[in-house]
């Protein structure tokens, strides 16, 4: 969100109107957002519907009121956000007023203009069933501080024209400069144009890597470096009143293109249940009279001619408007949510008018009222959507959600309401290896502050019970993978329904798809990037799994431009990064390693290219340069400053003079390649700005990490630094000849093969004069394991980060910016989450499915959403890829989801070779288990005849040289095979079933 829009949130009061399942997702996510104060209105008593949506509701609390029941648990989610309770809607004094009940049509209207005369933005949204309808207005002139919350661009200057218009050409191999006509930029570290640093332009843009702006034709002459970034302005804007939208929607935003026409349908079906509501009250399950009557009103604010199947969907909003369902109401709770954040922080695009969205395929063809009838259940809600039966198949589902972060914690609390494995034969495994840190707490609402350091799994599982004691719930701590596979092996897998992923990397979420293709599991899969979020739907047979398509791998950076030519403060964040795993945790490691290792020199002689550098630096930490006070510590920071920004830049520049030039004449540096300045050091200046401020800061992170390394207690006394420092004494330095600096990727690997050690020095005879272990019994240094949330850790890095970027003239960044770099933080909010779970759960339910209704694969969708933009779109997933192979003269296509399943018990090889012949006409030419060879054409027959009359699961632990666990059913076989004819066949893996 940034510091200002979390501000802007910090003294904002949200007052919320209705507390059933939408409204308790709203409250939820604002309060963990951080708002000022939220304030609740719902006197009305709690049903057995709303036990289908708000999770802290129980059947105890049916007839009470709505608001007042749940204040306790919400007032529990962040202690910094009061709430309150109150018996009448007024706008008066708040930021914002959250509708999310139905209210008379003639009230909504009022409260409405209400808010606008009060300066309050209202947000009006209802759920009804699988059916759900958003309305803003934010008033007549509302500011956007940042229109879609992207990082502003930032580019590096190839040249600068000396013309009018000025022809900015940006570095291509950085990547396209992603601006737009209009688009401000702001100039900084221009070299040959000095008159344009730190001035802002507005740009035309003539390509992707080119752009115009102002005159430049009187500047003293073209540039050849530099650096743009991006300014991003606020826009205005303007809002309808609910009155005139409703009369004139205007465009409405569409999130699946396969429903074009459903927008304006759905805009008069919920005028014309609101006309309905107004006068006969809430429509029962099953009651298709009045369903007509809401069809009738309907088609008179309908433009044109309903269809069939159009009247058919206004009658199925209708008949289960009532319902309350979780998913739904945490999909839409993220998307209100995201928008009363938008109307109190100014930050993001709002929802300019209606939005709608549907969830239709889903639904049974048709249901009887007896199917729908309420059972004074907690799945009331669901029983009148989708009938008795689904219900029953959800109770009895068995699930395995692999996770339990923020997307596990929603998911958890989704299943519980939909009453996934709660029922006699239904299950849910929960694993999670993750402890509970302070920061998950604003968007993992199971855990409080009571919950830090506990494990994730665990304490999920006790709070989703607490919403539902009917919930079967197994937690564990346990990684997914090849290690874990005796716990999550054959037999596990063999009486799951399902796997959901909710994890946070991607080698995580290909193992487990490859565990659904193998085992022919479905698997829900969703993730969030900040306000970004997507889904996937992975159904056996009918969809691509996961793995089918990825994005293409990180790209790494290369050493030699991380050692000697940066140009991006990513590429000084990284050096930091491994300056400080060197020196404060390598070191420390190695020379506890001497300490305590009875076999070290055994093994240094395994690191032969870094042999010698170990000893020397074991030398230099141990003996040279080891600090007995914290003064110490203090001096070797001031003579490392030197070393690293000054000292190193000085020989760097012997080697490679500013004017130098490569081999074809072009100057060696241009280009990336940037040419650094040394930095002198001023105690008498190191608090006079920003930049200066760095030095000072570098010097007391270093000289606190190497304390802490050698137990030395530090400081931050001013005082006493300035003090040390106006006394050490700085040895001169010269550039020395002969020293080899790669000048590009190309020579630092060739650099990298060839290291060798010196002649005159001998890593042995080193380590012989290092004192004895022995004569240093019980001292042992502090490893400094980094730590992006420790605040001491950021500062050394933003520091060291910042002077080598002083060095190269690229522009530094603050704490809070460095942070999330170093530490590869991916944003997280609550909002997103909930909108992803709730679409992935909708999909649940259609994996389950509907008594009468054959499910396609057109009916599934994944999708991708951005709650910045607003933007969302649901596709169909693609199906997965067919590659023909001819069995007994018929042509059979085979996907990833296939295999040769052999369940025939555990026969020999020779049965198992004659099996392929006698059902398939097929003969085995090789056959193999991993890496290893069972059978070939070509392998010797004297061993082929002892395998021969051997079971296969012997011959795969003689292979193995251990027995196979008593809970692995499977083994899993490669095989080349010809036909009659003697063209090979290209076939899937063989799965055999032994046991």
């Amino acid at each position: 969100m940034g510091h200002e829009a979390q501000k802007r949130m910090m003294v904002s009061d949200v007052l919320i109107v209705g507390l059933s399942g939408l409204g308790v997702e709203v409250a939820k996510n604002i309060i963990l957002a951080g708002v000022k104060s939220v304030t609740l209105y719902d006197p009305n008593p709690v049903t057995s519907f709303d036990l289908g949506g708000n999770f802290y509701f129980e059947e105890g609390d049916i007839g009470k009121p709505r608001a007042d029941t749940c204040i306790g648990k919400l007032s529990e989610l962040n202690q910094y956000v009061p709430v309150k309770v109150v018996d009448t809607i007024s706008p008066q004094g708040m930021s914002c007023c959250c509708v999310t009940i139905p209210l008379p049509s003639a009230d909504v209207v009022a409260l409405n203009e209400q808010c606008r005369t009060s300066n309050c933005a209202f947000v009006y949204s209802q759920v009804a069933g699988v059916f759900s309808q958003v309305f803003c207005d934010f008033g007549a002139e509302f500011i956007v501080s940042d229109k879609d919350g992207e990082n502003p661009q930032m580019s590096q200057i190839e040249a600068i024209t000396v013309s009018n218009p000025g022809v900015v050409k940006v570095l291509e191999d950085q990547g396209r400069h992603g601006l737009e006509d209009g688009d401000t930029v702001k100039f900084s570290r221009v070299q040959g144009m000095p008159e344009l640093n730190e001035t802002e332009h507005v740009v035309k843009v003539t390509g992707p890597f080119t752009f115009e702006i102002g005159d430049c034709s009187s500047f003293s002459g073209a540039a050849t470096q530099g650096y743009i970034n991006q300014i991003k302005k606020p826009c205005k804007v303007t809002f309808k009143s609910l009155k005139e939208a409703m009369e004139n929607p205007g465009e409405i935003m569409m999130t699946d293109f396969a429903k074009f026409d459903r927008p304006p349908l759905l805009h008069a079906g919920f005028r014309g249940l609101a006309a309905h509501v107004d006068e006969s009250g809430t429509i029962a399950p099953g009651d298709f009279a009045s369903a007509d009557k809401v069809l009738a009103a309907a088609k008179t604010f309908f433009d044109g001619d309903m269809s069939d199947d159009q009247a058919n969907i206004i009658k199925k909003l209708a008949v289960g408007s009532c319902a309350v369902l979780s998913p739904m109401c945490a999909a839409i709770g993220g998307i209100v949510g995201q928008e009363v954040l938008k109307s109190c922080s100014g930050k993001f695009t709002p929802i300019n008018g209606f939005f709608y969205f549907d969830a239709t395929e889903t639904l049974a063809e048709s249901l009887d009222a007896a199917d729908v009838a309420p059972r004074n259940s907690r799945y009331d809600s669901q029983i009148a959507v989708f009938g008795f039966e689904a219900q029953k198949a959800l109770l009895d589902l068995n699930y395995f959600l692999v996770g339990g972060g923020a997307i596990g914690c929603e998911m958890l609390k989704n299943w519980a309401m939909m009453g996934v494995g709660c029922g006699p034969k239904g299950h849910v495994t929960i694993t999670d290896m993750d402890r509970i840190e302070k920061s998950n707490l604003s968007r993992q609402f199971l855990f409080r502050n009571t919950d830090i350091n506990s494990a994730k799994s665990t304490t999920g599982a006790k709070a989703a019970v607490k919403m539902n004691s009917d919930l079967n719930i197994t937690p564990m701590e346990l990684r997914v993978g090849s290690e874990t596979e005796n716990t999550f092996g054959d037999a596990f897998y063999d009486k799951l329904d399902g796997v959901c992923t909710a994890l946070d990397n991607v080698e995580a979420r290909l193992y487990m798809d490859q565990r659904c293709v193998f085992y022919g599991l479905p698997m829900l899969e969703s993730g969030t990037l900040g306000t970004k979020g997507n889904t996937q739907i992975v159904v056996p047979k009918l969809t691509e799994n996961y793995g089918a398509t990825r994005d293409p791998p990180e790209k790494s950076i290369p050493v030699c431009t991380l050692k000697n030519f940066p140009n991006m403060i990513q590429h000084t964040l990284q050096w930091a990064r491994d300056y400080f795993e060197g020196d404060f945790k390598q070191s420390a490691e190695d020379v506890n390693s001497y300490l305590s290792a009875p076999n070290f020199e055994e093994t240094l002689n395994a690191q032969q290219n870094t042999k010698l550098e170990t000893v020397l630096n074991i030398k230099k930490t141990l003996v040279d340069e080891r600090p007995y006070s914290f003064e110490d510590c203090i001096v070797w920071s001031r003579l490392k400053f030197e070393t690293l920004f000054n000292n190193d830049i000085r020989q760097l520049l012997h080697n490679f003079p500013p004017d130098q030039k490569t081999s074809s004449g072009t100057p060696f540096w241009s280009g990336t390649k940037r040419c650094p300045t040394p930095l002198v050091f001023d105690v008498d200046a190191i608090c006079e700005d920003a930049d200066m401020k760095n030095h000072y800061d570098f010097i007391v992170a270093t000289a606190n990490m190497r304390a802490e390394m050698y137990g030395i207690k530090g400081h931050t006394d001013e005082a006493v630094f300035k003090e040390v420092l106006s006394n050490v004494i700085v040895p001169d330095f010269t550039p020395k000849d002969g020293v080899k600096i790669a000048a590009n990727e190309a020579e630092a690997k060739e650099e990298a093969k060839g290291e060798t050690a010196p002649v005159d020095e001998d890593a042995s005879s080193i380590l012989a004069n290092l004192p004895a272990p022995a004569s240093l019994a019980g001292f042992r240094l502090s490893p400094v394991e980094f730590d992006k949330d420790i605040d001491d850790h950021m500062l050394f890095v933003t520091a060291c980060s910042n002077l080598r970027a002083l060095n190269y003239k690229i522009p530094t960044k603050d704490t809070h910016t460095s942070r999330a770099i170093a530490g590869k933080i991916i944003p997280a909010i609550a909002t997103t989450t909930a909108l992803v779970t709730g679409l992935i759960c909708l999909e649940l339910y259609k994996l389950v499915g509907t008594p009468k209704k054959v499910l396609t694969a057109e009916a599934y969708k994944s999708a991708f959403c951005n709650l910045a933009i607003p933007f969302m779109t649901l596709s169909e997933p693609q199906p997965p890829k067919a590659t023909p192979a001819m069995l007994k003269g018929k042509e059979w296509k085979w996907t990833s989801w296939d295999s040769l399943e052999m369940n025939v018990g555990d026969v020999t090889l020779k049965e198992f070779m004659q099996y392929w012949k006698d059902e398939y006409g097929l003969d085995v030419t090789m056959l193999s288990f991993g890496v290893s060879m069972i059978f070939s054409f070509f392998a010797n027959k004297a061993k082929l005849a002892e395998r021969m009359p051997m079971k296969m699961s012997e011959i795969v632990e003689s292979i193995k040289k251990e027995k196979l666990p008593e809970s692995q059913l499977f083994l899993v076989f490669e095989m080349v095979t010809e036909d009659e004819a003697g063209e090979d066949v290209d076939l899937p893996y063989v799965k055999y079933r032994f046991r």
